[in-house]
């Protein structure tokens, strides 16, 4: 079952999205000592990264890593690592314990070994995942019409990073694939505006993950799924 979270505004949504993360990374450190969080780039966790870098917990026990990352530069204003950089590891979140994608390969491709690599080493399953959703129905940097996206999309593959191709923007991109983004105690998704709870409506529906990826983290099975929108 998918726990719908509906807000009168985004405001309210990225209090209780807050609220969320931090009982849940709080409760992986009282139980574990430690806590993990996958975070997506893009304009939706703007307001909830804000929120998060004044949240006094024990952040230096807290490892944050990316779901996807655009091959470009750290310095680009398109990274993903920077915007985590720059919005959410500041303030008492500064001490938390960060794990980029990008690394020293000239392709996506070539990087997708060690960046999974250095992903791995985060304590797993990952407590709480934040996913967000495109209105082409895909999440992370999972799109459709990637000739391995079959691949990526299976549950049963082993965990890793795939090299992507967004249908618009001309870069490379690595995603987490299926089987790494729902080994996780929670995974969180968020969206804005009317287009989006359609394409959430959709993605509901009958039809293909080929189609719409983010089916794939609805359909399955093995991670509760909270999904937070508002107008």
């Amino acid at each position: 079952m998918i726990q719908e979270h509906r807000f009168a505004n985004a405001t309210a949504m990225a209090d209780a999205l807050c609220a969320a993360v931090v009982s849940r990374l709080q409760a992986a450190l009282s139980a574990r000592g430690l806590a993990s969080l996958i975070v997506s780039g893009g304009k939706t966790p703007l307001a909830l990264f804000e929120r998060l870098t004044n949240t006094r917990i024990d952040w230096s026990s807290v490892h944050i890593a990316l779901a996807d990352e655009r091959w470009v530069p750290l310095d680009d204003p398109g990274c993903n690592e920077r915007f985590v950089r720059d919005h959410l590891l500041r303030g008492p979140a500064a001490a938390a314990q960060f794990v980029g994608m990008k690394n020293a390969a000239l392709t996506a491709s070539h990087g997708a070994a060690a960046a999974w690599s250095a992903h791995a080493k985060i304590p797993r399953p990952i407590d709480c995942v934040l996913l967000g959703m495109g209105d082409d129905g895909h999440t992370a940097s999972l799109f459709p019409a990637n000739s391995n996206l079959a691949a990526s999309l299976d549950e049963t593959a082993a965990p890793g990073c795939v090299a992507m191709r967004a249908p618009i923007e001309p870069h490379e991109r690595l995603s987490l694939n299926l089987a790494a983004l729902i080994d996780a105690r929670d995974i969180l998704v968020s969206s804005t505006g009317e287009s989006k709870w359609q394409v959430y409506q959709s993605a509901l529906g009958q039809g293909s993950v080929l189609n719409m990826p983010i089916r794939a983290i609805l359909r399955q099975h093995k991670a509760p799924v909270a999904f937070y929108w508002s107008p």
